[in-house]
């Protein structure tokens, strides 16, 4: 029996989480063995987990970014013990997700699989793995990553490095312990993500593109969305909804703050997967709800929802546009990196990124046609392009054909 092995900082929770779950899931049911690691969250799981260090591990390590700025550079200790574990299970492929996070040294990992006769997959969910700090450049029109990076301009936004500027040290480290693999596939989840490993310093190594799948069982019309609309009080209300696992400006908070002002009476946001501190500070006409792992709730939620919102300056391939489309609700987002090619002109609308105006008039538009214009299609292209059991295929696919070549 074929074992595979997927380092991950979350296991069945969030959308890096859960795709490392249906991805294990899938190798399961073809007859795998499945290890799945993780650092913080992990929700139940049909693979073998493997706990990498501790809360106290992942604390340290934030603590240390914040002044040194070399992230992925610390848990020396949890990630020896690692290799250690992978040794001992002797996996026939690894698969890579984020290395970012604060759980993992790159160094250590790295030497080990330089090393190791086991093909490597890596699936690039960002930019992270080939600049000198930001997992996403876009935003600050920075190009630095092309050539190597210096005087990062997002020294302060993920991984916050609050003194030091290391950006030079780290982009040079990482080229050099990424490049030392022999045997590696790379997985940009977009194309418009593809097109950027191809200029990166990683362009030698073989990429396919997979984009993200959700259970189209799980994410589905609700059958319960008058229920829950009356359980809110939003009967005759026009709902627009947005969903993140953290809010930030980042990811569009203060446009929908912005939006809000220009609302008319009928009309109301509800956002998901606030903080107890930004509910109490969002305004009251606002619904907030914190962040929640049920994927039941976030069905109904996007269920009930006219329209979904993703105002993002920042995502490779958004898996909430995905779960919302499976739900029957149109999308509109900004034209923001790979977020546009989640959906179709009769599936949403993308905008121009940042334009408060254009937001309105889309969402005036997708209310003039009415939910029920958009809803089938919807479902129908979540069905066609992002049905899990289909796209995680993929993965055992690209499995067996390493493992046939190797």
């Amino acid at each position: 029996m074929p074992k595979l092995l997927q380092i991950s900082i979350e296991v069945n929770s969030g959308s890096v989480g859960r795709i490392a779950e249906y991805i294990g899931k899938n190798a399961i049911n073809n007859d795998w063995d499945s290890y799945i690691t993780y650092a913080r969250n992990n929700m139940p799981s049909s693979s073998k987990l493997i706990k990498i260090g501790t809360m106290y591990d992942v604390y340290k390590h934030v603590i240390l970014t914040r002044v040194t700025d070399k992230h992925a550079f610390y848990s020396s200790e949890p990630t020896r013990k690692l290799v250690k574990e992978i040794q001992d299970i002797k996996p026939d492929i690894i698969h890579l997700h984020h290395l970012h996070g604060y759980f993992i040294n790159i160094e250590i990992l790295f030497n080990f699989l330089s090393n190791a006769d086991i093909p490597i997959v890596w699936t690039f969910h960002d930019c992270w793995s080939f600049t000198g700090h930001c997992s996403h450049f876009e935003n600050v029109c920075c190009n630095r990553w092309l050539t190597g990076c210096f005087e990062c301009p997002q020294k302060k936004v993920y991984p916050a490095s609050y003194l030091i500027d290391r950006s030079k040290d780290n982009y040079s480290e990482k080229k050099h312990l990424f490049n030392s693999v022999k045997k590696m596939m790379i997985v940009p989840v977009s194309f418009w993500l593809e097109d950027l490993v191809k200029q990166s310093f990683l362009k030698k190594y073989p990429m396919t593109v997979i984009q993200n799948g959700i259970d189209l069982e799980a994410f589905k019309p609700s059958e319960n969305a008058l229920d829950i609309k009356n359980k809110f009080n939003l009967i005759d209300r026009f709902i627009i909804l947005g969903v993140a696992s953290t809010w930030t400006n980042m990811k569009g908070l203060n446009d929908f703050m912005l939006l809000n002002k220009l609302l008319n009476d009928d009309e109301i946001i509800i956002l998901v997967g606030l903080s107890k501190k930004q509910i109490k500070c969002i305004p009251s006409n606002i619904l907030g709800i914190e962040r929640t792992e049920s994927i039941q709730q976030l069905a109904e939620l996007y269920s009930i929802a006219d329209v979904f919102i993703n105002p993002t300056y920042a995502d490779s391939f958004p898996t909430t546009n995905l779960e919302a489309i499976a739900c029957g609700t149109p999308v509109i987002t900004y034209n923001t990196e790979g977020s546009p090619e989640t959906i179709d002109k009769k599936t949403g609308i993308v905008i121009e990124k940042g334009s408060i105006d254009c937001l309105v008039k889309a969402i005036k538009t997708i209310k003039s046609n009415g939910k029920e214009a958009y809803s089938i299609d919807c479902r129908i292209r979540a069905m066609k392009f992002f049905e899990k059991q289909t796209k995680f295929k993929e993965y055992l696919d690209l499995y067996n054909d390493l493992l046939s070549n190797k």
